[in-house]
C-alpha cells in the first residue's frame, strides 16, 4: 500500500507539472480527477480512550494496530491543557502509556490522540540557547530556527564496520587526567564519584580546557537552582555561544529526563554528521538509568537487578554506544564525558558496572581525597584510560609508570607515616615514595581555571620526579 501511493503521488507530481505547462494533452484524465481527490483528503488521526489511570502508567484503548511501543500520544481531559504521553508497553490489548508532564485533570474517558515520533529539527542557531528535551527554550528567548531535516531522537549508532578509527589525543586541560587517564578525539569516559564529591566543578574545568568546536551538555534530573548557575558562573558568556545545553530538572517527569540523554545526544550527532569536534558532557548516566527504572517498573516490568529492570540494561548501550567517531568520511566525532553517581560509594553497584563495561575507560573521584584538601579529587590508581597505550609517547609512559608505582607504595605506608611508626632505611622503595608522593600529589592538584596542557603536566611530573 506504501508503495502505491508513493506512486500515486509520483504520477499526480508529474501529471500536474505537464498540465501547468499545457502538455497535459493525451495524458488520462482520471488521473487528474484522482490526484485532486487525494489533495482534497483531510487526514485522519488515531484516537484512542483512557481507561485507567495507576501511579505513574495511563491504560489506553482503541488505538488499534497502528499504534507502537515508543509512539507519542496527546491526551485531551475535557478541561485543562493536553498532556503528552509516550506508548511504553501493549498488555491484553491495551496500550499502557507514561505521561511527559503532570496528569492534574486526566480523567477515565479522555480521547488520546496519536502524535508523530520525537524528532528535533536541530540547526546551528541552537548554539547558545539552553532547551528542554523536546526543543522548547529555557532561557526566555523565542524559538530557536528549525533545521532543515529534524532527527529522530531514537537513533540506532553508526554501524560498527563503518565507524571512523579515534582521533589523536585530546588536551582536556586538567592535569591528572593528561597523565593518568589520557583521552583520544571520539573516545568515551565515564566520571564516577558519589555526591557532593566534585562532579560538577571538574565537568566546569573540562568544559573551559577541552579544544572543541561545539560542547553540548545534558542535564539530566539537574537541580532547578543550579541551572542558571551552572551557565552564568560555570560556563559563561563565550563557552555558551559554541554551546547546547539540554535540561530536564529533577521535578521532570521520567520519560522528559530520560529524553534529555537522547535529545542532547542527537543534537551532538547532528554537528558530528557536518564534521565538527564535537565534546558532549552528560550528568548524569545514573539518573537517566534511574528515569528507565520509574518507567519500567510504572509498565510492571520485573525488577531485577536491586530494582532495575533488564529493559535498563539494554538502553544504557544503545545511548552511550551512539558516541564516538561518525561513520567513515564523516570527518567529525563526538569525545563524551559521562557522569555516574554511585550510590553509597559503591562502584560496583549496577549502572556504575554496566557503564564500566561499556565506556572507553573510567575516572574515579574520591571523596577522601576531596576531603584532604586535592582537588580535582581524582584517584589515579583506580582510574584507567584504554587508549592509554595507544597515546602516551615512549618518553611519557616510563613516567607514568614509575608515578603510578611510586603512589601505590605511599598509599601502603602512609597509616604508618600518619602514626608515626614509620622507620626511614627499611625499604628503600617506600623511601622513595615517601619522598616524593607529596610532591606528584601537588601537581594532581588544579584550581579552577587554572590552565595546563599536556606538555605542561608532564614537564611537571618530570621535575616532581626529580626531587631529591
Amino acid at each position: 500500500m506504501d508503495g502505491g501511493a508513493r506512486a500515486v503521488r509520483s504520477d499526480s507530481a508529474l501529471t500536474r507539472r505537464q498540465y501547468r505547462a499545457g502538455h497535459g494533452a493525451g495524458m488520462r484524465p482520471d488521473l487528474f480527477a484522482t490526484a485532486a481527490a487525494l489533495r482534497s483528503l483531510q487526514p485522519q488521526a488515531v484516537h484512542g480512550t483512557v481507561t485507567g489511570l495507576g501511579g505513574l502508567a495511563i491504560t489506553l484503548e482503541g488505538l488499534g494496530p497502528l499504534a507502537a511501543i515508543g509512539d507519542r500520544l496527546r491526551l485531551e481531559p475535557p478541561s485543562g491543557a493536553p498532556v503528552l504521553a509516550e506508548i511504553a508497553a501493549f498488555r491484553d490489548g491495551r496500550a499502557e502509556a507514561i505521561a511527559l508532564g503532570p496528569i492534574n485533570g486526566l480523567s477515565a474517558g479522555a480521547r488520546a490522540v496519536l502524535a508523530p515520533r520525537p524528532a528535533l529539527p536541530v540547526s546551528d542557531a541552537w548554539l547558545g540557547r539552553v532547551l528542554d528535551p523536546m526543543g522548547v527554550p529555557m532561557d526566555g528567548q523565542p524559538p530557536p530556527a528549525r533545521g532543515a531535516l529534524p532527527r529522530a531522537t531514537h537513533a540506532p549508532a553508526p554501524p560498527a564496520g563503518q565507524r571512523a578509527r579515534l582521533g589523536p589525543r585530546l588536551a582536556l586541560g586538567v592535569r591528572a587526567l593528561d597523565l593518568f587517564a589520557p583521552v583520544r578525539q571520539g573516545q568515551r569516559l565515564g566520571l564516577f564519584a558519589a555526591s557532593g564529591v566534585g562532579k560538577s566543578t571538574l565537568m566546569a574545568m573540562l568544559a573551559g580546557g577541552v579544544a572543541a568546536d561545539v560542547i553540548v551538555f545534558a542535564l539530566v534530573g539537574e537541580r532547578g537552582r543550579e541551572l542558571r548557575e551552572f551557565i552564568e558562573d560555570d560556563l559563561g558568556p563565550e563557552r555558551l555561544a559554541k554551546s547546547v545545553v539540554i535540561c530536564a530538572t529533577s521535578d521532570a517527569a521520567a520519560p522528559m529526563r530520560r529524553e534529555a540523554a537522547y535529545a542532547a545526544m542527537t543534537v551532538a550527532e547532528h554537528f558530528r554528521d557536518q564534521g565538527r569536534q564535537v565534546l558532549l558532557l552528560m550528568d548524569s548516566v545514573t539518573r537517566f538509568a534511574l528515569a528507565l527504572r520509574e518507567i519500567g517498573l510504572a509498565v510492571r516490568e520485573p525488577p531485577a537487578t536491586r530494582g532495575y529492570p533488564p529493559s535498563v540494561f539494554t538502553e544504557l548501550p544503545r545511548l552511550l554506544e551512539r558516541a564516538g567517531p561518525g561513520p567513515d568520511g564523516c570527518g567529525g566525532a563526538i569525545t563524551a564525558l559521562f557522569t555516574v553517581l554511585v550510590e553509597g560509594d559503591d562502584h560496583d553497584e549496577p549502572v556504575a558496572d554496566a557503564v564500566r563495561g561499556i565506556l572507553d575507560g573510567h575516572v574515579v573521584l574520591d571523596r577522601r581525597i576531596a576531603e584532604g584538601g586535592r582537588y580535582p579529587p581524582v584517584d589515579v590508581l583506580r582510574s584507567l584510560s584504554r587508549t592509554a597505550p595507544g597515546v602516551l609517547d615512549a618518553h611519557e609512559r616510563p613516567l607514568v609508570q614509575e608515578a603510578r608505582r611510586l603512589l601505590s607504595t605511599y598509599a601502603e605506608v602512609k597509616d604508618l607515616v600518619r602514626l608515626g611508626a614509620y622507620r626511614v632505611g627499611h625499604d628503600p622503595q617506600a623511601d622513595q615514595a615517601v619522598r616524593l608522593a607529596p610532591a606528584i600529589e601537588q601537581v594532581l592538584a588544579q584550581a579552577k581555571g587554572e590552565p595546563s596542557d599536556p606538555d605542561q603536566a608532564f614537564g611537571a611530573l618530570v621535575a616532581a620526579l626529580a626531587e631529591a
